[in-house]
């Protein structure tokens, strides 16, 4: 396994654009492992698919193919509720393991993020961060993202679906998203992303000056 850099958090905590902007920094390849069930949960649906199934679910995990996760469908609303459903199957995840495990071991590193990569996918990467945000502010964030992408939705019920994502990501039995006993936390509630980048980046160099230690 190469320089991992896990970026673990809840939904519109801002990691994806850290993650982002952590792997052109250093020129690592990123994987950002929420498409993946986004892709998942839309092809699901796309076949008039019962997200809630978890056979149906696993058979279309197990086909995916990575070209999915270039769709425009998968960064909508009803992707990422889709994500959050299809995300509680043990079949999905096993399905989906090996393939970010086999991306972990790139070398000479490279930064991926999602739920559960600093406790499950990657457990011994060199460098873990958990990005979080207080709810109203991660609603705010996927609000005006949403609107900017032209969908017509309400603040409120932006705010409603952080609360039960966070619900179903955090109390499902397999892979809950929690935070690593040895993760770095990192609150961007009152960061910009200047700032929230700047205060990633100071993590991750201070792990890479430990792992060459």
């Amino acid at each position: 396994m190469g320089f991992v850099i896990a970026v673990d958090g809840p939904a519109a905590s801002g990691k994806g654009t850290i993650a982002g902007r952590l792997a052109a920094l250093y020129g690592y390849p990123l994987m950002d492992t929420g498409l993946l069930y986004r892709a998942v949960g839309v092809a699901v649906l796309d076949g008039a698919g019962d997200l809630d199934d978890p056979i149906a679910a696993e058979a279309v995990a197990r086909d995916l193919e990575l070209s999915a996760l270039d769709r425009a469908e998968v960064r909508t609303r009803a992707a990422g509720e889709a994500a959050s459903r299809v995300a509680v199957h043990p079949g999905v995840r096993a399905a989906l393991f090996d393939l970010q495990r086999n991306f972990a071991d790139r070398q000479p590193g490279s930064v991926i993020d999602g739920r559960d990569i600093g406790t499950v996918i990657a457990p011994h990467a060199p460098a873990k961060l958990f990005v979080t945000a207080r709810p109203e502010i991660r609603a705010e964030r996927r609000w005006k993202q949403l609107v900017g992408q032209g969908e017509t939705v309400a603040f409120e019920d932006i705010l409603a679906d952080i609360h039960k994502r966070d619900a179903r990501d955090g109390g499902r039995k397999d892979a809950p998203m929690t935070q690593a006993p040895d993760a770095v936390l990192l609150d961007t509630s009152e960061m910009t992303i200047e700032q929230a980048f700047d205060a990633a980046r100071r993590i991750v160099e201070d792990a890479r000056a430990h792992h060459r230690l």
